[in-house]
């Protein structure tokens, strides 16, 4: 299997999961207040609809996308909220069954997109591998938003670790959505997999340094616990900062999490 069918096959998995959960609750869950200010269960899952169907786009049809691209103004949270608008009309049946659609359509168009060519992207080209396991952060990320909602517990796999190494591959995101000059330095990320495995990454003898389990780095750098609620340590002044702003999207970090937000 190539890596880029291993990404999708990894994808389809998370986001199967995902809507197994949300098609068990009832239209009055959907409407709950999720951990992200103003957005409710629908909200999120109207999110993936929109950037699943943007992705979809990208990878058939270049043109398209590019007009797409061309017509988004410089208010991110605008254009956030326009995308959304159409499918927060939609019945929760209709949402739920509009965003395994566009995700189906996604992952069959990265699927069949040549794996060392780029696809068209909203800050840069990425090859389809690094598209699709951006994909998978963003179910991660907005799943791990509803799964604290509804009080349900996530039992990590290693499928985990394409977002690990996406999460690496964009490590200096955090500086640039504050304006912020990323440090002219390596980091080793040393992080270890719910199998027990070791996913190292980065120079062995780099001074700063990151380390914990790859879980609590997946919810540090999609922002959805507090660092100081994780198990993610550093070494290094520059590491240490790090912790602070980590994040592995494009786009405004947003207020995250409070410290002991979910505690109990």
């Amino acid at each position: 299997m190539t890596q880029l069918q291993d990404v999708l096959a990894d994808l389809t998995v998370e986001r199967d999961e995902l809507h197994e959960v949300l098609a068990r609750l009832d239209d009055q869950q959907w409407l709950l207040p999720t951990p992200a200010p103003g957005w409710t269960v629908a909200h999120q899952v109207a999110h993936l609809a929109a950037t699943f169907r943007i992705a979809a786009l990208a990878a058939q049809d270049a043109a398209a996308f590019g007009a797409l691209a061309g017509r988004l103004g410089p208010d991110f949270d605008a254009n956030v909220a326009q995308a959304l608008a159409e499918y927060l009309a939609d019945p929760p049946p209709v949402l739920l069954a509009r965003w395994r659609a566009e995700s189906d359509s996604a992952i069959k168009a990265l699927s069949a997109a040549p794996p060392d060519r780029p696809v068209p992207w909203l800050v840069n080209p990425l090859p389809p591998a690094v598209l699709a396991s951006a994909g998978l952060m963003e179910v991660f990320a907005h799943g791990q938003d509803v799964l604290d909602t509804v009080g349900v517990v996530r039992r990590p796999t290693d499928r985990i670790g394409h977002l690990v190494a996406f999460a690496v591959r964009t490590w200096d995101f955090g500086y640039l959505a504050r304006g912020l000059t990323a440090p002219d330095v390596a980091f080793r990320f040393e992080l270890t997999a719910p199998s027990g495995a070791v996913w190292a990454f980065g120079p062995a003898d780099a001074e700063q340094r990151i380390t914990g389990p790859a879980i609590d780095f997946c919810l540090l750098v999609t922002r959805r616990r507090h660092h100081c609620d994780l198990a993610v340590t550093a070494l290094g002044d520059d590491a240490r900062h790090w912790l602070e702003i980590a994040q592995a999207y494009r786009g405004p970090a947003g207020p995250g999490r409070a410290a002991g937000q979910f505690a109990a």
